[in-house]
């Protein structure tokens, strides 16, 4: 062939899977922490590493702050800091020893009469906070908050004369739910899946099950999300999957969906990526920091649960 003298065309570029689309939305948004979680799910790092950015957000009275849940900002500890950071321990294997005991004695400092824990803390005053996580002087006992603090410390086999009351609490909470919402049916099931009691556990997450299809408080299909109902006082769109539900194949709530509806919910997750990398944050927006804050945090959870199905491998 006569050379023309025209450069040659530039190979295709490689396809980017959604994994490596997802890395690159974390290194341009994520904070230190979700950047080295992201790097241990994902890319081998390590576990040290992880548990010095969430030394940043640890108090001296044993809890988290610092905004660690995005939407509860200042430095004062509080329960949902603190169970943001158990979460954290708990996937990269640390949720034991020492850190573990300080957490338990700042349960212990925060827990209300019946020995459970407060969604937030009155501490909270005077620092900005979502809206839908009011601020009350005398705030009851919360399974949101409850549930999966205990659960996680079961998983870990932690004990502390902390977990005896807390768990009673969450027995007798669980087993009397009659009208809930999906996001205390998620810490319901955070609690379910570790506890010890396993026969006692599989009856109330059977009941569970029944609840969460009867009151519709998941979305089946979907394709026809205008005919199922968000939760009062849930964000326009604010549905919740099997997936949310069961995140993975070993939870309970797996039980509570056939195989058709889990894959509907999957390729739907799958589907979500949007094309920055990230998966968006379905709850309310109400400032832009939290928001931005939450995305990688979403993502992360999205490919956590992807995996776990075996949608890829990473």
């Amino acid at each position: 062939m006569a050379d023309t003298g025209a450069s040659p065309l530039p190979a295709a570029p490689p396809a980017r899977s959604p994994l490596f689309s997802a890395e690159q939305f974390v290194w341009l948004t994520a904070r230190v922490l979700e950047q080295r979680l992201f790097a241990y799910h994902f890319l081998r790092g390590a576990p040290d590493a992880v548990e010095a950015a969430l030394d940043a957000y640890r108090n001296e009275d044993g809890g988290y702050g610092h905004a660690l849940e995005p939407d509860l900002r200042g430095p004062v500890s509080q329960p949902l800091h603190t169970a943001h950071a158990l979460r954290v321990l708990d996937a990269v294997g640390r949720c034991g020893g020492q850190r573990v005991e300080r957490v338990c004695r700042y349960l212990t400092s925060v827990s209300t009469a019946d020995g459970a824990l407060p969604a937030v803390h009155p501490s909270q005053r005077g620092y900005p906070a979502a809206p839908f996580v009011p601020v009350v002087d005398d705030p009851p006992s919360d399974l949101l908050a409850t549930g999966p603090v205990v659960g996680l410390l079961h998983r870990n086999e932690v004990w502390h004369a902390w977990l005896f009351r807390a768990t009673d609490f969450c027995w007798q909470a669980v087993e009397n739910l009659e009208k809930s919402h999906p996001y205390e049916v998620q810490a319901a099931v955070a609690f379910l899946d570790c506890v010890p009691d396993r026969p006692r556990a599989q009856a109330a997450a059977d009941r569970l099950g029944r609840l969460v299809r009867e009151q519709r408080l998941v979305a089946l299909d979907p394709d026809r999300l205008d005919a199922c109902p968000v939760a009062p006082g849930y964000a326009p769109g604010e549905h919740h999957f099997p997936h949310d539900f069961a995140k993975s194949p070993a939870s309970l709530a797996r039980a509570w969906f056939t195989d058709e509806e889990m894959a509907r919910s999957l390729d739907h997750l799958a589907a979500g990526q949007q094309p920055d990398g990230g998966w968006p944050v379905r709850r309310r927006r109400w400032a832009p920091v939290p928001a931005l804050e939450a995305r990688p945090m979403v993502t992360i959870e999205a490919l956590r649960t992807l995996r776990a199905y075996g949608r890829f491998v990473g």
